[in-house]
């Protein structure tokens, strides 16, 4: 090298040594909480002012950005609690913890809406997020609080009418919906046949709902993630909160164990209106009740550990000869653990079980069945740089499946016991995910799942002619059960068999300026447990089975596009997203299917596939004294099964037809109104197109009786279901400066008593002889009364 350019080469590398320096970056990391509790706080924003650098908290309340050196103005907000700024000199790494409190009385009104704000940065589309405060506020029947009921007014969002359990995402099944507490699967969510949620809304701390863009971590469902999380409990003093309402009534406790360091929290609820048909002489009666517990402590500043349990059940008795037992069961012990201030991990032991029993004393035997799965995961959160973010982790759930147990319930019964074949699964699933910032306005989020499935024994498998348990009569043309040709036992954990999958997911955003962005996303989801049902609405009796040989795995592809907006200083925001979802593999039944008890149910399952496309809209307003949300929904969704073979004709003629769970049309307006600091005021209002039903198309005479003859499935609809439904809450004067804090909530659910169709069925009259349309209707005007209270 010559000697002239060894100059320049030491000016280039100075030159780079002072670009690296003036480049150092540091993180500042911690948690953000409750001042009032310590109770940690999700989805925070954490704001460097006049830049574009930012953070949400996690799951967990932790945070961590990092930053070139220098100095910065903190903005830290979330929705009811004052905003905190502080100024922040960065050349090293800083742990820097914050505790929030809540806006005053006199500021209650005002929504801070920061986080609608940072909406148009994320990725993150297809996600709704409602606070325990607005769920609270809306008027729902009995006057009971409710969290799944609470989601049907988002976009995106039905069920199968009133009373009906579950919920349905973009024209998916209730089955499609992955329902987690505390991690934990929740696999029926409702009480007393979907009249109430399994979920204690004084217990829990957050909750989401991913309708698309998944990320990665979630897997196992084909159509949503409803995610919900507890309360840790108060860790700085002793507290208790509750209600009575005309049906049940609710009591929560919650406090320290070692002031700021561990919390217990214990909830219960429980309805007692059967006790006043008691009162009456009537022996028939349904109640449910359940508990909600929390325990945690902080080790050290490193390392925290969580113990939560659900236990919930659910009792219906028609004069003690017919009692019906069914509710969820769950326990997560998690270690939280801060390897630097970068990485982030969670480790946790999951147990979940459903139970459904049944004592038919009439007949002389009872009933068990359900489903048990153990779960371990290990989460990693790595904040690389102010750049980019990266998540990892892995999970293995074993499966128990008990399709049911019959045992003599006297021994005059003539009953004899039999536990139809247990079914077991093993489902890992590894996967990573990432969010990287590629330029001021554009911003990607991508990750891929691997996830695996075994069917493993002791069971006994079936083997038909051609493999196909479903036997096609050509001339007759209907579909009848296959009588198998040989069988074969698989012993305790052998493969029956086996599927593994990759399920990419990807979502972009671009921010046109602060307020304004453009999103699109891409998801695909397997499900590998099916539920056996052939109502639109799940029922406590439906089973759980894993896919085997006959019964194939589901595999959903998602796309949805969106435009998000603030505007008028993020007084109103809008949010438009289409999207267009398959799924492969969709099970449907043949005519006549006996689906209870069926041990060859592959014998009438065909597979087939589903579609479901729309547009949603959601326009909100976020401040002042009247604040609420207007989402409306044009969707359609749809089912196909063609003939597997040329000259079969498949289930409804091999044509498309409307699924239970389409509504072409949905909207819901949710409003609330503060009037004073004494009185506050509710609405919502829904309207929506009816459940797609079959009616009969003609009739015959047989033997003297009129029977009716039926169409192609689901060519016709319920009438139109709609409601208004209005609140008011009364907080009294004398609250102020005492302890005993309470309020009372006055609603009517259903104010023009609409006879909302539930089914509409078709029988002779016996007097007339004629065919007659009988509509079964609900709920008519409902009022209701409720007290709340906390001290």
């Amino acid at each position: 090298m010559s000697s002239k350019k060894i100059p320049i080469l030491i000016f280039l590398l100075l030159l780079f040594a002072i670009k690296a320096f003036s480049q150092e970056k540091h993180t500042i990391s911690g948690t953000i909480s409750d001042a009032k509790n310590n109770e940690t706080l999700i989805g925070v924003n954490i704001i460097l002012k006049g830049t574009n650098y930012f953070a949400i908290t996690n799951e967990y309340g932790f945070y961590s950005i990092t930053v070139p050196n220098g100095d910065y103005q903190m903005n830290i907000s979330y929705v009811g609690f004052e905003t905190i700024e502080e100024k922040i000199s960065l050349n090293q790494n800083i742990k820097r913890n914050f505790s929030m409190s809540e806006t005053g009385e006199q500021l209650k009104e005002v929504v801070i809406t920061e986080k609608t704000k940072t909406n148009t940065r994320k990725p993150e589309m297809s996600v709704n997020k409602l606070s325990i405060a607005q769920i609270k506020q809306m008027p729902v029947v009995l006057g009971e609080v409710d969290i799944i009921k609470s989601l049907l007014f988002l976009p995106g969002v039905t069920n199968a009418g009133e009373g009906q359990s579950g919920f349905n995402v973009r024209g998916g099944g209730a089955d499609q919906n992955l329902i987690l507490l505390d991690e934990a699967t929740i696999y029926n969510s409702s009480h007393l046949f979907g009249f109430f949620s399994v979920f204690n809304p004084d217990a829990v701390k957050d909750l989401k709902l991913y309708k698309g863009g998944i990320p990665s971590r979630f897997g196992g469902r084909a159509s949503s993630v409803l995610d919900i999380y507890q309360k840790d409990g108060n860790s700085k003093k002793f507290s208790m909160n509750g209600g009575i309402g005309l049906i049940s009534s609710r009591l929560l406790a919650e406090g320290p164990i070692v002031k700021d360091k561990g919390s217990f929290l214990i909830g219960g609820r429980g309805s007692y209106a059967h006790l006043f048909l008691k009162l009456s002489n009537n022996d028939n009666s349904a109640y449910f009740y359940d508990l909600n517990t929390k325990l945690n402590y902080k080790l050290n500043k490193n390392n925290n550990l969580y113990l939560s349990g659900y236990f919930g059940r659910d009792v219906f008795e028609i004069a003690q000869s017919f009692i019906n037992t069914y509710g969820n069961s769950t326990l997560n012990l998690r270690w939280n653990h801060l390897y630097s201030d970068k990485l982030f991990s969670n480790l946790s032991l999951i147990y979940s079980d459903y139970y459904y029993g049944l004592n038919l004393d009439f007949v002389g035997f009872n009933w068990d069945s359900g489903i048990k799965n153990y779960n371990i995961k290990y989460d990693f959160k790595y904040y690389l740089s102010d750049k980019f973010k990266f998540n990892y982790g892995a999970n293995a759930i074993y499966y128990n499946f008990n399709p049911g147990e019959i045992t003599p319930s006297r021994e005059d019964s003539g009953i004899n016991y039999k536990q139809l074949e247990k079914k077991y699964a093993f489902e890992p699933a590894f996967y990573i995910d990432a969010e990287q910032k590629l330029s001021d306005k554009l911003t990607v989020q991508y990750g891929l799942r691997y996830s695996l499935f075994y069917r493993l024994g002791s069971s006994t498998v079936n083997y038909y002619e051609n493999d196909l348990p479903v036997y096609y009569d050509a001339d007759l043309k209907i579909y009848e059960k296959a009588t198998p040709i040989h069988t074969e036992f698989f012993g305790k954990n052998k493969t029956i068999a086996s599927y593994d999958n990759l399920e990419p997911r990807f979502s972009l955003a671009y921010e046109f300026s602060n307020n304004k962005s453009v999103k699109i996303g891409y998801n695909r989801m397997v499900q590998y447990l099916q539920l056996i049902s052939n109502t639109a609405s799940p029922t406590p009796l439906d089973v759980w089975t894993p896919s085997d040989r006959y019964i194939k795995p589901q595999i959903a592809d998602q796309l949805a596009v969106g435009y998000f907006t603030n505007f008028k200083e993020d007084t109103f925001s809008v949010e438009v997203e289409s999207f267009y979802k398959t799924v492969k593999n969709r099970m449907d039944y043949i005519d006549g299917a006996d689906l209870i008890a069926n041990e060859a149910i592959e014998q009438v399952i065909l597979n087939g596939e589903m579609r479901a496309y729309g547009l949603e809209l959601l326009f909100r307003k976020n401040t002042g004294k009247l604040s609420g949300w207007i989402a409306y929904t044009l969707s359609r969704s749809e089912q196909r099964t063609p003939g597997r073979f040329a000259n079969e004709i498949g289930i409804n003629n091999g044509n498309w037809y409307k699924n239970g769970y389409d509504k072409t049309h949905n909207l819901a307006v949710t409003a609330s109104y503060k009037l004073n600091p004494k009185w506050s005021f509710g609405a919502n209002f829904t309207l929506q197109t009816g459940q797609p039903v079959t009616y009969p198309n003609g009739q015959y005479v047989y033997q003297g009786v009129t029977v009716p003859s039926y169409g192609l499935r689901n060519e016709n609809n319920l009438p139109a279901y709609h409601h208004l439904d209005v609140s008011a809450t009364l907080i009294p004067k004398k609250n102020q400066n005492r302890k005993w804090q309470s309020e009372w909530v006055f609603s009517i659910y259903n104010l023009y008593a609409r006879k909302n169709a539930a089914s509409i069925s078709f029988s002779q009259n016996e007097e007339t002889g004629q065919n007659e349309a009988v509509r079964l209707s609900i709920f008519g005007i409902v009022p209701a009364v409720s007290y709340n209270f906390k001290f």
